[in-house]
């Protein structure tokens, strides 16, 4: 059963049905002040490869970029309680024909850190992708640096297919390797249940 049930936009873009803690909504250059804490916090921004902004000026600048990539579908994560945009997360490298994607791009304020947004957030991305796109294959890559992000992709069950050596440049000059994992669509199911698993467990610690 899909978790995500499209809404038709007047401008054509996707409304994704919110699940139990966030909801996804169309990212905009107008979600830049609202993204502006938490991709300006270094600690928030460590594992991204892009530069952080330290402006509100180059974090409209860097959400208009991605919305100019026809093969990129963003959205702002905004949280249920109190309607507050926390983070971010992108389809990337979209490919229908081919059925195929990457997850990207994405960060959340420290304050939900620890909480049920992120698992939820793949939940509900995977959802759109696999039940309303019709993909058949999403990537992930990680920096090799990046243990903790290893550790959770594994517990969710992707499947780890190898390291691209020296991939590319990190903020501070150093090069990374970068590791890659993948869901396909008849690993979904049991990928969205260890997902429900994790979300059910963060929500009531």
């Amino acid at each position: 059963m899909s978790h995500i049930i499209p809404e038709l936009r007047s401008s054509g873009e996707q409304r994704l049905s919110p699940g139990c803690a966030v909801r996804l909504i169309p990212l905009s250059v107008g979600h830049a002040e609202a993204l502006f804490a938490s991709a300006s916090d270094p600690e928030v921004w460590r594992w991204m490869p892009r530069p952080r902004p330290d402006s509100l000026i180059q974090m409209r600048a860097l959400i208009s970029q991605m919305l100019e990539d026809p093969a990129r579908r963003c959205f702002a994560v905004q949280r249920l309680a109190d309607e507050a945009v926390v983070g971010s997360t992108s389809l990337y490298a979209l490919d229908l024909a081919e059925g195929r994607a990457e997850i990207g791009a994405t960060w959340f304020d420290r304050s939900c850190w620890g909480g049920p947004y992120n698992a939820e957030s793949k939940l509900l991305l995977f959802g759109h992708a696999f039940d309303d796109l019709g993909l058949v294959r999403i990537a992930l890559r990680t920096d090799n640096l990046n243990v903790r992000s290893q550790q959770a992709l594994t517990r969710l069950g992707l499947v780890y297919e190898g390291t691209l050596r020296s991939h590319m440049m990190r903020q501070d000059g150093t090069r990374r390797d970068s590791l890659y994992y993948s869901v396909l669509v008849d690993e979904w199911p049991a990928v969205r249940d260890r997902l429900l698993t994790r979300i059910a467990a963060k929500s009531t610690a």
